[in-house]
C-alpha cells in the first residue's frame, strides 16, 4: 500500500491560465493509473490530442465543452466522459468560473500527441 498526500502535490502551469496537479503516477508508485486535475480559467483548456490508452474526464466544478473527434457534448460538475483510446479529443472551460477536471488515464505516464504541430508533445516526467 501506498499513501498519498495530495494537498503537497505541487500545481504546474502547463499553458498559460491551465493548472495542473499530478495526483498518482508512475512518480508515486503507479503502474498502470495516471489521475491528475487540471485548473481552467474561462475559455481555456486542453487543446485537441490523444492518448495511445483510454481516458476518463470528470468535472468536479465549472462547466466543459468536451469533444471527441467530431463529437461534441457540454459537461457539468458530476459528469465523467469516457475517451477511447487513440483518439483526438479536448475540452474547453464553457463557463464563466474556473473549471476543474480530474483526469484518468490507463498509463502511469501522461502523453498526449497534438494536433497543433506548434504544441510539443507531452510527456509528464517531473
Amino acid at each position: 500500500m501506498r499513501v498519498i498526500n495530495q494537498a503537497t502535490q505541487p500545481r504546474e502551469e502547463w499553458r498559460k491560465g491551465v493548472e495542473t496537479v499530478m495526483l498518482v503516477s508512475a512518480v508515486t508508485g503507479s503502474s498502470q493509473l495516471c489521475i491528475f486535475e487540471q485548473f481552467c480559467a474561462p475559455g481555456l483548456g486542453a487543446p485537441n490530442h490523444l492518448h495511445a490508452v483510454e481516458e476518463v474526464l470528470t468535472i468536479v466544478a465549472g462547466e466543459a465543452e468536451i469533444w471527441v473527434g467530431e463529437e461534441r457534448h457540454q459537461a457539468k460538475a458530476g459528469m465523467s466522459v469516457i475517451i477511447p483510446a487513440g483518439k483526438f479529443h479536448g475540452f474547453r472551460n464553457s463557463g464563466s468560473d474556473t473549471l476543474h477536471v480530474r483526469a484518468t488515464l490507463a498509463a502511469p505516464i501522461f502523453e498526449a500527441s497534438y494536433d497543433d504541430r506548434a504544441e510539443l508533445t507531452r510527456r509528464w516526467v517531473p
